[in-house]
């Protein structure tokens, strides 16, 4: 149990670097939080320091997901007792809950969505292929990130059932839990975009800064 407790405790603190929190503060000195949404996401990084900062933080943030899960993982394997799916899961869980809840920044983080993609790229690439669809069609013809965010992790339990249905494959129903799990942590962490998706308040994308 040594090397799962290893497992967790190295991808929380992964998935706690703050990227966007250093990114604003190394190219403009402000802390990104003051800013835009107050997010420490790459959204708000690209509408407040323009696409190429917004990308960067954005692949960075993935990277974490994919890291926990895919070889921070492994460092679990050993144990017997625990599959090394649900190990890829823990890792992959912790690591967005090191980005949400970053320990480096008095746990005040993003939102854990380019995170949560860097996790399933590693456990579930086919379901994440079929979340970003989801995800770019809506950013697309909305301009609302968070809405295509929510409606792209609300995809996700659904796109392991289609999944299993189309290609025959049985898929454990630790999954669907895991997925599940997910599409209620991301929809909880948006839970202010939704408010003020309600009230039509909510920024477009592309829309003019505001802080």
């Amino acid at each position: 149990m040594i090397s799962l407790f290893a497992v967790v405790v190295l991808s929380y603190l992964i998935g706690s670097f703050p990227t966007s929190i250093l990114v604003s503060k190394l190219l403009k000195g402000i802390d990104i939080r003051d800013h835009g949404s107050g997010n420490a996401g790459g959204t708000n990084v690209w509408r407040t320091l323009g696409w190429k900062a917004g990308i960067s933080v954005m692949l960075f943030d993935v990277a974490k997901g994919w890291v926990a899960a895919y070889y921070i993982a492994q460092f679990g394997y050993e144990n017997g007792l625990i599959s090394p799916l649900i190990v890829q899961i823990i890792a992959g869980i912790a690591a967005i809950l090191g980005h949400v809840y970053t320990i480096f920044a008095k746990f005040k983080g993003g939102k854990g969505v380019g995170t949560a993609a860097g996790m399933l790229i590693a456990i579930y690439p086919l379901a994440l292929l079929i979340c970003f669809s989801v995800f770019l069609l809506v950013a697309l013809s909305t301009k609302y990130v968070s809405l295509a965010s929510i409606l792209a992790a609300v995809t996700l339990p659904a796109s392991l059932y289609l999944i299993e249905i189309y290609t025959e494959q049985t898929t454990p129903p630790v999954q669907f839990y895991f997925a599940l799990l997910v599409a209620f942590f991301i929809v909880f962490t948006h839970r202010s975009n939704i408010g003020r998706l309600l009230r039509g308040e909510e920024n477009r994308f592309g829309s003019a800064k505001k802080d």
